[in-house]
């Protein structure tokens, strides 16, 4: 089973944000809309990417192919947004 991957470009992003702690707004493909701080990536067994974020109501796991729009919230940030685009 093959999986689709973000761009290694965009995954540079997503590592930035967890190494920084950034606040961000994910808004994802089936327009819903979840907030939280960046923590870490992780993969699952069939190879996955998921970005965990610490949310007001605990730790999420956002798969990385669903991102659509990635805004950073933290103040004086590096970047202020990211369009993911299907490669």
């Amino acid at each position: 089973m093959t999986h689709s991957l973000i761009s290694c470009e965009l995954h540079d992003y997503i590592e930035v944000v967890c190494m920084y702690g950034y606040q961000v707004k994910l808004f994802l493909k089936d327009q819903s809309v979840v907030t939280g701080k960046a923590k870490d990536i992780v993969t699952n067994a069939e190879k996955q990417e998921f970005l965990l974020l610490e949310t007001e109501t605990g730790a999420r796991q956002i798969e990385l192919i669903l991102l659509d729009k990635m805004q950073v919230l933290t103040p004086h940030a590096k970047f202020s947004e990211v369009i993911f685009q299907n490669p």
